[in-house]
């Protein structure tokens, strides 16, 4: 392949001190065949152990390593998001610090974009999870698919490639609740996938778990979808027909029975079911308004910074 273009490669990193050094040599073994310039951001992401003190170390023997500290644990797509703004080259590469994603396979997703995608995902021919993790897992792409309204959403990874010049689109993102894939869909709709190995852990235990896999999922579809509240429309538009459809049951029983039925009940019992549903159906209308002004009015920072080492 030619040794072109340039690459940024994006690394959250959380309690890896067992993992960093190989992570680096092997990508060090690799890029040189791929592109000449490039660059590893390692993205501490309030690691509990001593990576970052790791971190430093390695930026400062190597001049293409850049270290970012960030205040505390943000979580892994704003540590993303961080990296995402500091890169330098023309494809950013991300990828997880555990060894799970080969850098020995950059190559095929570098050779997908030539073929005009802006994004390709290293979708796992075996992932390596449990059953829970993998169901949960699951249940987040479906998700994806339905927000990213892509087919490609199926196959989403943390291990990504897609050109740089995408993240003019969401510059100006501000917010605590980051999905670096739903972002990336402001820019472009071309996604593409090749299919890679997925290694087991090098070292150490997955630190996303079923129950954050699930967090995250509902994270994404109540800050960056109007999902719930269109849920919220339909059912009050349901009972407004079920409403109705009740009034005119208890009309024509009346009517047939010649008014045997207790006075009044089933009239208001209909009524109250109009109402309802009415009511329902127009507060998730005004959500669907209250949803817009909400994105556009979120000003919480997506990550702090605390401190950032380059080779001097």
């Amino acid at each position: 392949m030619e040794k072109n273009p340039s690459l940024s490669i994006v690394v959250p990193v959380y309690c890896a001190e067992k993992t960093l050094d190989t992570l680096v040599d092997q990508l060090v073994k690799t890029l040189p065949a791929l592109t000449n310039q490039y660059e590893i951001i390692l993205v501490n992401d309030g690691s509990k152990d001593n990576s970052w003190q790791l971190i430093e170390d390695l930026a400062q023997k190597n001049p293409f390593i850049t270290g970012i500290n960030l205040m505390r644990n943000y979580g892994q797509h704003n540590a993303l998001l961080c990296g995402i703004r500091a890169a330098k080259h023309e494809i950013i590469i991300t990828m997880d610090d555990d060894l799970q994603h080969p850098p020995e396979t950059i190559h095929f997703l570098l050779e997908k974009m030539e073929e005009g995608y802006d994004v390709v995902y290293g979708s796992p021919i075996n992932e390596q999870h449990g059953l829970l993790r993998d169901a949960a897992s699951m249940t987040t792409k479906i998700v994806m698919q339905n927000m990213m309204n892509v087919d490609t959403a199926r196959y989403v990874s943390a291990y990504r490639a897609f050109r740089t010049q995408l993240r003019d689109s969401f510059a100006n993102y501000q917010g605590s609740t980051v999905s670096i894939d739903v972002l990336l869909t402001w820019g472009t709709n071309r996604f593409g996938y090749v299919k890679v190995e997925h290694h087991s852990r090098y070292a150490g235990e997955s630190h996303y778990t079923f129950r954050k896999l699930v967090s995250h999922a509902m994270n994404m579809i109540t800050g960056f979808s109007t999902i719930p509240l269109r849920i919220s429309s339909g059912i009050g538009f349901f009972f407004t027909l079920f409403g109705v459809v009740v009034f005119l049951y208890a009309l024509l029983r009346y009517l047939i029975s010649g008014g045997s039925t207790v006075p009044g009940f089933t009239f208001l019992a209909s009524v109250i079911a109009i109402f309802s549903g009415a009511q329902l159906f127009a507060l998730g209308i005004m959500g669907e308004y209250l949803a817009r002004m909400h994105f556009r009015l979120m000003d919480k920072p997506s990550y702090a910074v605390k401190d950032k080492v380059e080779h001097e």
